[in-house]
């Protein structure tokens, strides 16, 4: 059984308290070596230059591998591509391309006149660049603008075909969502690698409300289990243990890689990593 890589997605601080917390995530994370790390883009574009600014501070200060979300949110075509050089020129070559959320306030997305109509064609355009390595998002469970899972099984391989050289799921909660969607994707002609992106419960009551946005299944006896245990006081050991039963699966059915969403708290995340074995934690300098 091959050990599997593993990587983490931050997000951007939007305040200093915010902005400590982000500092102390990669300095508690660094260590264990990730296959790379991304940092989001807010919704509407809203986190631009903040999400530039954390990008070209982790590379620079830490050395590690950073890929760049960008979206077609809210900027022309000139604009995202220029966005897409200034991370280039901070050193970036890996970005993930995703189409975006509607701003604050819009029911969907609607594509800025002189912008990308959505994630493929932003593929496309940065592809023809041939500067970045692209990642893009994929869902195992539909995406809420999908009709149905095939649906998304579709709009991932045309992002495939334009460019993109691997995908990172939505969160979910049972190794059997992802096989699923593996297998459809298999199917479907897709050879690229897909990789499970992995939530670790900070919060129930919070990653049920994140679930019900994304389109996440939650499944009952889960939702009963986590319920009793934050009653307990026992959601934190809770949460360690399904985190790791659900890598520990998905390692089984000969997954090699996990993302990490560490929503800027690190402890979980590293303690779902060592109890699995996966990556050994080094000594680490700044970069000057």
């Amino acid at each position: 059984m091959t050990t599997p890589r593993i990587s983490f997605e931050f997000f951007p601080p939007q305040s200093l308290d915010a902005s400590f917390r982000l500092w102390e995530t990669v300095q508690a994370l660094a260590p264990m070596m990730p296959e790379f790390v991304s940092v989001t883009y807010g919704a509407g574009g809203t986190t631009r230059t903040l999400t530039h600014d954390a990008v070209a501070t982790i590379h620079r200060n830490y050395g590690l591998n950073v890929a760049a979300h960008l979206t077609c949110v809210g900027a022309t075509k000139t604009e995202t591509l220029a966005i897409a050089e200034s991370y280039h020129a901070a050193g970036v070559r890996e970005i993930v391309a995703l189409r975006g959320d509607a701003p604050q306030g819009a029911e969907r997305f609607v594509a800025h006149p002189l912008g990308f109509a959505n994630s493929a064609d932003l593929v496309n355009a940065l592809a023809k660049t041939g500067k970045f390595r692209i990642r893009v998002g994929a869902y195992p469970e539909p995406h809420p603008d999908a009709s149905d899972s095939a649906q998304d099984v579709t709009w991932l391989k045309r992002k495939i075909d334009a460019g993109a050289t691997s995908a990172i799921t939505q969160f979910f909660f049972e190794a059997d969502t992802f096989f699923r969607f593996r297998d459809a994707c298999a199917k479907a002609g897709i050879t690229a690698p897909i990789i499970p992106g992995i939530l670790p419960v900070q919060s129930w009551s919070g990653v049920r409300k994140f679930a019900a946005r994304c389109g996440a299944r939650v499944p009952q006896k889960l939702d009963e289990a986590f319920t009793t245990a934050a009653r307990d006081g026992r959601e934190d050991l809770l949460a360690l243990a399904h985190c790791t039963a659900l890598c520990d699966k998905l390692i089984e059915g000969g997954v090699e890689d996990l993302h990490f969403y560490t929503l800027n708290r690190p402890n979980l995340t590293r303690e779902v990593v060592r109890a699995l074995g996966i990556a050994p934690e080094v000594a680490l300098e700044k970069v000057a």
